[in-house]
């Protein structure tokens, strides 16, 4: 099994020395004060949004010009900063993300944060030499994700916020990419990425960068009393950074892109100290002060503090069930100003009838500054002291002197004005040279071949009826789906789909041979090491018994390359395909088929092209994966599979069903996605086939469905509405 996670990169079996360890303390700057507080308490790399497409679209995030100077600010301090390009892109955005990204770029910006495949692809291709880092928002589980991910071109991976210290390890062991964990701030319930509550409740979704954060709200379960049940508390881990350090972390990710700089001053200053003090004295001499954990603590007080998933898969003691507490304590540490100064070296020589003229040293940049003419002194001469006070008054700089050498003559006389002009303008040029290292020449645009003008990408498509496939997650739905000659398509859910009775039914169906079709089985949303031990028990049978498979995430796919499996591999929603760039990214990779984004709507749909691909057009559909479980956290851990539901402030019902052996939930919108209506709208998008999600519906309830769609899309009939409360999801609305 090990061979299995060891075979993707070089291994890193000898611990290396800790007084080598080189950590990176990453502070988050949702505005450009944030930025300058976390570059004053001890950040080395800073991550912030621009204007646009970043997964904190309500913090402050900075216009260009602001950025671009936050970009030589950080580089003249000599740390890094990452820009969050982490949302899902439409086509229409893809259009405009090379002129948004090269201001950025030819400035020297280090490293984008990725979430779109699209997007990646497009950065590696268009700008050269710019560092990709993947997003906790891909959902990279294990070393197969991280090893997917390399051979694309990041060069690090933030990891699902789930994975314990043993799975990060292997990871960094194994992927020889850089790991960034978080290690303080905000959890989400759900796995990131795989989050669609706020967006299918509201409109606003997490993958846009605009949650709503449903999870915060109370939810009746049980019949009791409206508890939080789906709010974790936050993260704080400065007392285990030992063991986040000698798990081969390289970056700690502080959350807080929406807090004030104050916060981000304190929080980055403790790890700052305490990363430090490790380094320096090892473990054995690690101890955080209470004072400095009532100052974490202090700094921003909403639900409590738990240690994550670091040392534990999940937990009642993570989650937070009383209403929040409120605010900030006043017990921070920030000071009234953000300045840090860098120490120069200076030589100012003054001599009558030349220039003045001021040499700076930092770092090893020099520069020479030339000014007006020293004169000869008519009255009262300068004297030294006089000229150091004036030359050192650098308050409003990046700068003070460590050494400044005057030489002057005797008799010497300059205005005091000439000389603050020769020192700004000195300093001027030494903050321009120094950053000057880390510009880039502007690249020129490769235009994408496969791009076409609008009208001809929107001309609709008269297509053949599409195939009718569904996704079964009960031994009965899939009795009615073998049985129904109009299904082309059956997707076992991968729960059931090593159950005898499913065994020997699909067998059976295949001996009968009257209503031939194509039965795959659908993988795990989530497939971590746990779930990849079973899976490597059953592969031959699993080779055998299905026509192909429907995959959920990157390592998945890795798993089935790594085994050389020949059926079709066909993608689902998580694997978001969100423009024209992902998909062709999917095509490439040499899948079977994807399918289409459910937070699409028409219109973007059919400037996508969605020809050959499958689009979900009924169910209850997953809002949330997660690897907490309600039904463990209130009433204790039974491994039995079973449904359980949450009742809103409404009164809608979220049923969440619990996958006890790849251990998650999965909470389903409270009313099925209906697109009966729409089929000969649907028809013209031309998808391959439309699918129906089938989870809780009793066997005759999945006959009855399968037959309305049968009738709306294979032969063209009117339909009457059901007797049911439904939504279309955002076919006509989409996302902002």
């Amino acid at each position: 099994m090990d061979s299995l996670f060891y075979h993707t990169g070089n291994s890193l079996a000898k611990e290396k020395d800790m007084s080598d360890k080189n950590v990176e303390i990453l502070a988050p700057a949702g505005s450009v004060r944030s930025l300058q507080a976390a570059v004053c308490a001890g950040a080395d790399a800073v991550y912030i949004g621009g204007s646009r497409f970043g997964a904190r679209a309500y913090a402050e995030n900075p216009e260009e010009g602001q950025l671009l100077e936050a970009i030589d600010y950080v580089h003249f301090h000599g740390r890094k900063i990452y820009m969050t390009v982490n949302t899902l892109l439409k086509d229409e955005e893809m259009d405009t993300l090379y002129d948004y990204l090269l201001p950025y770029y030819e400035r020297g910006l280090d490293a984008v944060i990725v979430q779109d495949l699209g997007v990646l692809d497009f950065v590696r291709e268009q700008f050269p030499g710019l560092a990709i880092h993947v997003s906790t928002q891909v959902t990279v589980t294990n070393a197969l994700g991280a090893a997917f991910f390399k051979e694309k071109g990041a060069e690090r991976i933030v990891p699902a916020r789930e994975l314990n210290l043993r799975e990060i390890r292997k990871m960094k062991e194994s992927a020889g990419l850089e790991i960034e964990c978080f290690v303080h701030g905000a959890l989400c319930y759900c796995y990131s990425g795989q989050c669609l509550m706020s967006s299918m409740i509201g409109g606003r979704s997490g993958n846009r960068g605009q949650c709503a954060q449903p999870c915060r709200l109370p939810y009746e379960v049980f019949g009791g009393k409206p508890q939080d049940i789906l709010s974790l508390k936050d993260l704080c881990t400065v007392e285990m950074l030992p063991d986040l350090l000698e798990a081969g972390i390289d970056s700690f990710k502080i959350e807080g892109r929406m807090k004030q700089p104050e916060y981000v001053y304190t929080v980055v200053s403790i790890y700052r100290k305490y990363v430090d003090l490790y380094l320096k004295e090892g473990a054995e001499n690690f101890r955080v002060s209470g004072e400095d954990i009532k100052l974490l603590q202090g700094a921003y007080r909403r639900r409590g503090y738990c240690k994550g998933y670091y040392r534990q898969h999940n937990g009642k003691n993570m989650i937070s069930l009383t209403r929040p507490l409120c605010g900030a304590e006043d017990v921070c540490n920030a000071p009234d100003d953000y300045k840090i100064k860098e120490k120069i070296n200076g030589e100012l020589i003054l001599f009558a009838g030349r220039s003045a003229k001021i040499n700076l040293e930092f770092n090893g940049t020099k520069i020479t500054c030339e000014g007006t003419a020293v004169q000869e002194a008519q009255q009262q001469p300068l004297t030294e002291v006089r000229v150091r006070r004036q030359m050192e008054k650098t308050g409003g700089t990046e700068v003070e002197f460590e050494s400044l050498d005057i030489k002057m003559s005797d008799h010497i006389f300059l205005p005091m004005q000439s000389l603050n002009e020769l020192r700004r303008e000195g300093i001027r040029r030494l903050f321009r040279e120094v950053t000057a290292g880390y510009r880039r020449e502007k690249v020129l645009k490769e235009e994408n071949l496969q791009d076409a003008e609008d009208a001809a990408i929107l001309k609709c498509c008269e297509t053949a009826a599409p195939w009718i496939s569904v996704l079964v997650n009960e031994t009965a739905q899939l009795e009615a789906a073998l049985d129904m000659e109009q299904i082309a398509v059956v997707y076992v859910d991968s729960h059931i789909g090593w159950d005898e009775a499913v065994e020997r039914r699909i067998t059976a169906c295949r001996k009968d041979g009257r209503y031939r079709k194509k039965v795959m089985l659908a993988m795990p949303f989530i497939f971590r090491e746990h779930t990849i031990r079973i899976f490597e028990k059953l592969y031959d049978e699993m080779s055998e018994l299905y026509d192909g498979v429907l995959i959920r995430n990157w390592e998945s796919y890795m798993w089935l390359r790594w085994h050389r499996y020949q059926k079709e591999v066909i993608s689902d929603y998580p694997l978001y395909v969100f423009n024209r760039r992902s998909k062709e990214f999917l095509e490439r990779e040499g899948l079977s088929g994807y399918t289409a984004s459910v937070e699409l709507n028409s219109r973007e749909l059919l400037r996508l092209g969605i020809q050959g691909a499958g689009l979900i057009v009924y169910g209850y559909q997953p809002v949330m994966v997660s690897a907490n479980c309600v039904f463990k956290n209130l009433r204790g851990c039974t491994k039995k599979e079973g449904i359980l539901y949450l009742t809103d402030r409404y009164h809608k019902k979220f049923a969440v069903k619990n996958y006890c052996r790849d251990c998650y939930n999965i909470i389903y919108n409270p009313i099925p996605l209906m697109l009966v209506w729409q089929a000969a709208e649907i028809k013209k998008l031309g998808p391959a086939y439309v699918r129906l999600d089938f989870t809780t519906e009793t066997q005759e309830e999945t006959r009855k469905i399968v037959r309305l769609y049968s009738a709306a899309f294979l032969d063209g009939q009117k339909v009457s509405a059901p007797d049911m409360e439904y939504t279309k999801g955002h076919f006509k609305r989409g996302v902002k």
